[in-house]
């Protein structure tokens, strides 16, 4: 198709890919395993963990190897639906912004298991007693990707069904 969707998802893609590796490069290096700091004191700190298991800490366990297979296959799965998406969709950059923020960010969190079996985390939000779990940009890409796919189809199923209706 020569409507350039595939240069939005491919560039929207590559550049949360390099944000997100660069981020753990740097957290990485300057901050130990397992310590961290405040820069916001209250609400947010810089951390550097590691998350064996899937979006905020679900299924993170040392003890089990088998979950690096289940991400992997679960990441193949989301390629795969993105391509058939990109490929089928009516054009939208925000569609197509949404899906290269995926799998910019899916791929992000692919390459850290496959390196390290586990995905490095470091922005921590939090107030009192109350933590949300660390998180990446990695998870950060994917999470605002799906918000704009969620509004684009979401959008598209109302006006098909105000259609319907006339």
């Amino acid at each position: 198709m020569a409507d350039g969707r595939w240069k939005i998802v491919s560039a929207v893609g590559l550049v949360w890919l390099v944000l997100d590796q660069l981020t753990k490069a740097v957290v990485t290096a300057c901050i130990p395993l397992n310590h961290g700091f405040s820069v916001i004191p209250g609400f947010f700190d810089l951390v550097h963990v590691l998350n064996r298991g899937a979006a905020f800490g679900f299924l993170n366990s040392q003890e089990t190897d088998w979950q690096i297979w289940l991400f992997l296959g679960a990441a193949a799965a989301v390629s795969v639906i993105i391509v058939n998406m990109v490929r089928t969709a009516q054009y939208s950059r925000l569609l197509f912004f949404g899906l290269g923020s995926i799998l910019g960010g899916a791929l992000g969190n692919v390459i850290d298991r496959v390196r390290a079996r586990a995905v490095t985390d470091f922005l921590d939000l939090y107030v009192g007693q109350w933590h949300w779990p660390a998180f990446n940009v990695a998870d950060i890409a994917i999470c605002l990707g799906v918000a704009a796919a969620a509004f684009v189809i979401l959008r598209e199923v109302r006006e098909e069904s105000r259609r319907k209706e006339d």
